[in-house]
């Protein structure tokens, strides 16, 4: 059975743009995911990435006109310029690690669902997923208890910090990214398609 690690940020566009995707092919091809939110700020730092501010125009130009296009051809609602963007990622990441390890103790819950969550808020929602009240109404909304933003917090920042340092060692550079075993590497979700062949036996 093949296992995915699967690192993002809880404020990229691309990864909303993934959806519940690799959900699906993980189901599809009996694979487990554990899902790894980073600070792609401190990630790009790490791997010799540019923030988004202090990128060309030129590239910042493309990024617009790619998301635009990728959002149609899925036929996904964006916002290019979100209301609460950027924000502060830390709190829904957290409350992703508490909820992870709450499924991993039995509780119930769609964890797929709530991170899609997440970025659907700020991307498609004009909502400011650093608030309190956005991250425990999308605990919720996705089965989990509510009180995990909070007594979920310590345990949240430790993981975060670890994620981090996780994704640098597995060469990881970007959001969404998928390590698949340890090894195979795969960035974008427009590599999705890749993960599924791969996952097939086929590449």
């Amino acid at each position: 059975m093949a296992h995915i690690d699967y690192y993002f940020s809880t404020l990229s566009p691309f990864t909303y743009l993934a959806g519940v995707r690799l959900e699906a092919l993980a189901k599809r091809h009996g694979a487990t995911i554990s899902y790894k939110p980073v600070d792609i700020g401190a990630l790009f730092a790490r791997t010799g990435g540019t923030p988004l501010p202090d990128r060309h125009d030129s590239r910042k130009e493309y990024r617009l006109q790619d998301l635009r296009r990728q959002a149609a051809r899925l036929g996904m609602p964006l916002n290019l310029r979100p209301m609460f963007f950027p924000t502060n990622a830390a709190p829904a990441a957290y409350a992703i690690i508490a909820a992870q390890v709450a499924q991993e103790g039995g509780a119930a819950g769609d964890l797929g669902g709530l991170v899609h969550g997440v970025l659907r808020a700020c991307w498609a929602e004009d909502r400011n997923i650093a608030e309190d009240e956005v991250v425990t109404a999308l605990l919720q909304a996705h089965g989990f208890d509510a009180g995990l933003a909070f007594s979920g917090m310590l345990v949240g920042a430790e993981t975060y910090a670890r994620n981090l340092e996780d994704a640098v060692a597995a060469g990881v550079f970007g959001s969404p990214f998928y390590v698949v075993d340890g090894t195979e590497r795969f960035w974008g979700q427009d590599r999705l398609d890749d993960l599924d062949l791969y996952l097939a036996g086929k590449l």
